[in-house]
């Protein structure tokens, strides 16, 4: 019963990735970060090395499927395809209807969040501030980066997923809006819901190497520099807030493949001047509703995962 109850929590935890990796600006990272499995993503993607590789390729499934941690890796994978596929089209319904309270939601979670992750750091020295103030800038950069316009051929998919997947286990940094600078976040989004398989097998192969390469570097730097990591992945987190912040203004449009105007490049306004610039209300109460909101989703997630260390 503990078991079932152990991997049906990493189901939920991958919905919760799932959920946050659709939205352009949130990184399913920070998920993993915040509810305490980032490490042990990290050194189940790892495990897929040569030595666990010829288990399967001499047919040892059921020893190549716990050497790779595979109940968890499977309970992960299908809470984070059971959000793609089910809240897409709820995820981008709040996104173009309740822009202001959803993105000071996620507001409030990857600022707790940032906050919450650096008290794992013990000893703060110069290098720690550095890299925190080296992420935070970098995450900013990214997210002032305009969308372009990409080749349309198979092969760019690819790189796009390998790009992308490296994007979602950075915290902060989300794999959605490394897909939106590339051009191809509309054409993931249009073949997941089409169920377009082929764009999106080809898509998965480029994650897959991309993921397999990107996570043992994170390990490494994880492991020889532990604390300066962590202020680099805060930094991260911290940077991307001025991609969440609620309040924009469109100052540029751009004509999407089927033929949509859409944002191209925005201002961030602050919510006494929102009204005056865009013409409609900052609801301010809603905004202060969904930030709350994310705070204390995080903490009850903090709070809920120190009760389960100890039981």
């Amino acid at each position: 019963m503990r078991t079932v109850k152990k991997y049906l929590l990493t189901y939920l935890k991958g919905m919760a990735m799932g959920a946050a990796d659709i939205v352009p600006g949130v990184s399913g990272g920070s998920i993993a970060l915040i509810t305490g499995i980032y490490q042990r993503l990290l050194n189940s993607i790892n495990s897929f090395n040569k030595a666990n590789l010829s288990h399967l390729l001499k047919g040892e499934l059921k020893k190549f499927y716990k050497s790779v941690n595979g109940t968890f890796l499977l309970s992960l994978l299908l809470g984070i395809l059971t959000s793609i596929f089910t809240l897409s089209k709820l995820i981008t319904y709040l996104m173009d209807e309740h822009p202001i309270p959803l993105w000071s939601f996620f507001c409030g979670l990857i600022l707790v969040s940032a906050f919450i992750i650096l008290k794992e750091i013990k000893r703060w020295h110069l290098g720690v501030i550095l890299s925190l103030l080296i992420g935070t800038f970098l995450a900013w950069w990214v997210t002032e980066l305009p969308p372009t316009s990409s080749p349309d051929a198979i092969w760019f998919t690819f790189v796009a997923g390998a790009i992308a997947i490296c994007a979602m286990i950075l915290p902060g940094i989300s794999g959605s809006f490394i897909l939106l600078i590339l051009g191809k976040y509309e054409n993931i989004l249009a073949a997941v819901s089409e169920r377009d398989f082929l764009t999106l097998a080809v898509f998965a192969m480029g994650c897959l190497v991309g993921i397999l390469s990107f996570s043992r570097l994170i390990s490494w730097l994880l492991r020889k520099f532990y604390s300066t990591t962590i202020g680099l992945l805060s930094g991260f987190m911290l940077g991307s807030i001025n991609k969440l912040w609620p309040w924009k203004m469109v100052t540029q449009y751009r004509i999407s493949s089927s033929g949509e105007e859409k944002p191209f490049l925005t201002e961030n306004l602050w919510p006494a001047e929102y009204l005056d610039r865009v013409g409609q209300e900052p609801n301010l109460g809603l905004a202060i509703a969904g930030f709350l909101g994310g705070i204390i989703l995080v903490l009850g997630i903090d709070y809920l995962a120190a009760i389960w260390k100890k039981s």
